[in-house]
């Protein structure tokens, strides 16, 4: 019982010699100054991303520099990816600053360095080398075709820890930049689109690809996008065993899908239209 009450005496008097007054002082003052840095911040946040989208969206575009404008957008987007991260660092550090941790210290510290490798800063590293080298050697912009580890679609997004890939479904992917090793990029050259026809091996032959050369004669090449005729490319053999007629042709980046399909429609429809029968 004795002891129970030293000690409630003994919080009482250190309760009672704790200057309240200083403490809620100092703590409004914080909380003041956190509220007014944050405020400051969402206003140059503001303000550089407005900077930033005229230059790039407006002053750079006017100019009559050769940069295209995928590339542009890639740069853009990094550009504004970098201004996010400066104003993140300088807003935690001056939270810190603020609470009262010396944040200089901790960071010229050797165990503070060990900690943030040990913590996964080496892995944050090893993307912003592999992400500036992207950049550097434009393998990717923003709006490429492209695959990545089985992954392929559109690129949305170029930045210093991640790039954005959207598939043709839909799924956004963000891929992290040092598993990046292999990309195939399908927007740098013109793409093959090739259709196989199945026939018979005693179909007539001569009447299929003079039907072809007719679909092929009267085809809108600038509509589907098509930089080179279809031609009969070859026969080849389907998985079932199926004997097929191969026609290939080049069209700009992207639309060879649209294109394949379009063209093997209208080469079925021919061959239909002119009484051939082929295999099912």
């Amino acid at each position: 019982m004795d002891s129970s009450l030293n000690l409630n005496t003994l919080i009482k008097k250190l309760f009672l010699k704790v200057d309240w007054e200083s403490v809620l002082q100092h703590v409004v003052s914080v909380i003041f100054q956190l509220v007014l840095l944050t405020i400051v911040l969402l206003l140059i946040n503001w303000i550089g991303k407005k900077i930033i989208r005229h230059i790039f969206k407006t002053g750079l575009r006017g100019t009559k520099r050769s940069i295209s404008p995928k590339k542009l957008d890639t740069i853009y987007t990094l550009v504004l990816n970098i201004f996010k991260y400066i104003l993140m660092f300088f807003w935690i550090y001056a939270i810190l600053s603020a609470i009262g941790i010396p944040v200089g210290t901790l960071i010229a510290g050797a165990g503070i360095f060990s900690l943030a490798i040990g913590l996964g800063a080496q892995g944050f590293v090893s993307d912003m080398v592999n992400g500036f080298f992207i950049l550097l050697e434009q393998q990717i912009s923003v709006g490429d075709l492209i695959q990545v580890n089985n992954i392929e679609g559109e690129v949305t997004y170029v930045g210093i820890r991640t790039t954005q890939v959207k598939s043709f479904d839909g799924t956004l992917n963000y891929i992290p930049n040092r598993n990046i090793t292999i990309v195939s990029n399908l927007s740098r050259n013109n793409m093959r689109a090739l259709m196989e026809i199945p026939v018979a091996s005693d179909s007539p032959f001569e009447k299929i690809t003079q039907t072809i050369d007719e679909v092929n004669n009267n085809l809108n090449l600038k509509e589907l996008q098509i930089t080179q005729k279809p031609y009969i490319f070859g026969f080849s053999n389907l998985n079932d065993g199926t004997l097929s007629i191969q026609v290939a042709c080049y069209t700009t980046p992207g639309a060879q899908y649209n294109a394949r399909n379009v063209l093997l429609k209208k080469y079925l429809n021919a061959l239909k239209d002119a009484g051939i029968n082929l295999p099912k």
